[in-house]
């Protein structure tokens, strides 16, 4: 069925020509919101645990991990012989640029990698690891997950993400300032509190009007155990979409 947008998968098989797997890997970075750079506590959506509670097998090596995650995949597609690294859980790009790299090598080398997909925030990504990641971009296919979420200030606050949407629009110019090769998919997440069906609309129309993006990934707001927005949820200080 045609659809009126180009999605992820359409996208990649016209690229590298087939279906690829997209391998989620904890390289154990931590978050500036949750380590006191920026801030204590982490997003309040988010567990302890992070974003990869999909992940195979996160408490391995990185390379057991990437075949951790090949072998579950081939279960469903095992024709599948290409592959992008997806550095997952929490901010992958929180650290010095020589630890990043060492981190990411041992995955993005394998046989049948070609390319790299990274999770990270708009506040970290200083010029030196735009640098490496320029270098990367000669190499395979990078792209940035960059976490924004919403592009409400107020909506910024309540949920403790700890930078502001400027922020994001000047990192997303240094990026292509400094990384023209690298992709950008900017994260959002539908049904904020507080964030009604306009709002959810004008975040999308200044991701993608405001910003040189390549593409959105749209969330939608699920509450997880043990966090601040489920406590506040259950409090009766969240009102949630019906």
């Amino acid at each position: 069925m045609e659809k009126r947008y180009n999605t992820l998968n359409n996208y990649y098989r016209k690229i590298f020509g087939q279906k690829i797997f997209k391998l989620p890997i904890d390289a154990g970075f931590d978050c500036p919101n949750r380590d006191g750079t920026v801030a204590h506590g982490g997003c309040t959506f988010c567990t302890v645990s992070g974003s990869g509670d999909a992940i195979v097998a996160p408490e391995l090596p990185i390379r057991e991990q990437f075949y951790k995650e090949i072998d579950f995949m081939h279960r469903k597609w095992p024709e599948v012989n290409k592959y992008l690294v997806y550095f997952q859980n929490f901010t992958n790009t929180h650290d010095k640029v020589e630890v990043i790299r060492e981190r990411y090598e041992q995955a993005i080398n394998e046989s049948g990698v070609v390319g790299i997909n990274i999770g990270t925030r708009p506040d970290c990504l200083p010029d030196e690891t735009l640098a490496y990641l320029a270098e990367l971009s000669d190499r395979m296919h990078v792209t940035l997950e960059l976490g924004l979420q919403t592009t409400y200030e107020k909506t910024s606050a309540l949920i403790n993400r700890a930078h502001s949407y400027q922020l994001y629009v000047d990192t997303v110019k240094r990026v292509r300032e400094l990384a023209p090769k690298v992709e950008i998919v900017s994260h959002l997440i539908n049904g904020l509190p507080g964030e009604t069906h306009e709002m959810m609309v004008e975040n999308v129309r200044r991701c993608v009007t405001d910003n040189d993006i390549n593409g959105i990934k749209l969330h939608l707001l699920h509450l997880m155990t043990n966090t601040r927005m489920q406590r506040d949820y259950h409090e009766g200080r969240l009102q949630l979409l019906s």
